[in-house]
């Protein structure tokens, strides 16, 4: 009896011992350096169990062992509160780390940034070739509904969802703007001050230039002008679904359509792109200015009159120009 007593003793001691080192050999391969040679960016679908998940792990070659992942994210973490998500992982992390990343909710922030002056048709394109969005579009977004600007989504959101969030930023953005609009303008709506907006977004990309540009339009509006804008043109040819692909023609400024500013008098019935936070504050509060004329200056600015004169002249400086990048072309 005796002898068995002590066996037991033995038994329950050699057992202690085998549960002590199978813990600590667990704990060891948990926290040792993994595989991993670079960052990795991994997908944890929606609704994955923890088995299915370190399997995919041990595929993506992140870990090595899917068992030990899972026994070790039951011993020594929380295997409920691993979220779905796209997560980078560090080069060598262990098994506590890829699992404290993905536990931690803090997925992978994609981004899309949508050029000021882009048309509606160019902003979908955008849209459809980010690949890490997802669903197709039945939103056909009106001309100068969407904000240009840098937009920030998870992998797995929608293609929809993102737009309609341009939209809505589109909506509080011109609201503020117009909230502070200078009195006495020739614009008598919000949706007039985006198409005069779009236009002013097409002729200059040069910030301290939009207030500037603006104050011209807004005193050829005064004055019953025509605006004289080459990107409206371009647009009533196009009608912003492709790149008009060549320079305005005499005969294309000459030809009456609904947006050519020539022909015309007043703003054309809708904008002609997208425009940006600063080109919606520039119409809203205009530069006071005598000018009347603007035109290149061969700088990526433009040369500004009061005066037809003075506009003629500039125009032939910018011609000179011209002809003078042909020739070293040439």
């Amino acid at each position: 009896m005796r002898r068995l007593g002590r066996l037991a003793v033995v038994f329950v001691v050699l057992s202690a011992l085998g549960a002590g080192g199978l813990y600590i050999y667990l704990q060891s391969q948990f926290t040792a350096p993994g595989p991993l040679r670079e960052e990795t960016h991994f997908q944890v679908p929606r609704g994955a169990g923890l088995e299915a998940i370190a399997a995919s792990l041990v595929e993506e070659g992140i870990v090595s062992d899917a068992k030990i992942f899972a026994l070790g994210v039951r011993l020594f973490g929380e295997a409920r509160s691993l979220q779905a998500g796209e997560f980078a992982l560090p080069p060598a992390a262990s098994m506590e780390e890829v699992a404290a990343v993905i536990a931690s909710g803090k997925t992978v922030v994609h981004r899309l940034t949508v050029p000021e002056g882009l048309t509606s048709a160019e902003v979908l394109e955008l849209l459809r070739a980010a690949e890490a969005l997802e669903g197709d579009i039945s939103t056909d977004p009106a001309e100068g509904s969407l904000l240009p600007e840098t937009y920030h989504f998870a992998r797995g959101d929608s293609r929809e969802g993102l737009l309609l969030r341009m939209r809505e930023s589109m909506q509080t953005a011109l609201s503020d703007a117009w909230g502070r609009r200078a009195a006495n303008l020739p614009i008598n709506t919000p949706e007039e001050a985006v198409v005069l907006a779009s236009i002013i977004e097409r002729e200059t990309g040069v910030d301290e230039e939009r207030a500037l540009v603006a104050g011209v339009f807004v005193n050829r509006l005064r004055k019953g002008m025509p605006l004289q804008s080459d990107p409206t043109v371009v647009y009533g040819i196009t009608l912003g679904q492709v790149p008009l692909g060549r320079g305005l023609t005499r005969k294309d400024l000459d030809t009456p359509t609904a947006y050519n500013t020539y022909q015309m008098r007043g703003l054309p019935p809708a904008p002609i792109a997208n425009p940006g936070k600063a080109s919606l504050d520039a119409v809203v509060n205009p530069a006071t200015t005598e000018y009347f004329y603007f035109v290149a200056d061969g700088t990526g600015g433009h040369a500004f009159a009061k005066t037809l004169a003075g506009h003629n002249r500039n125009v032939a400086k910018w011609r000179k120009h011209l002809k003078s990048l042909k020739k070293k072309t040439d």
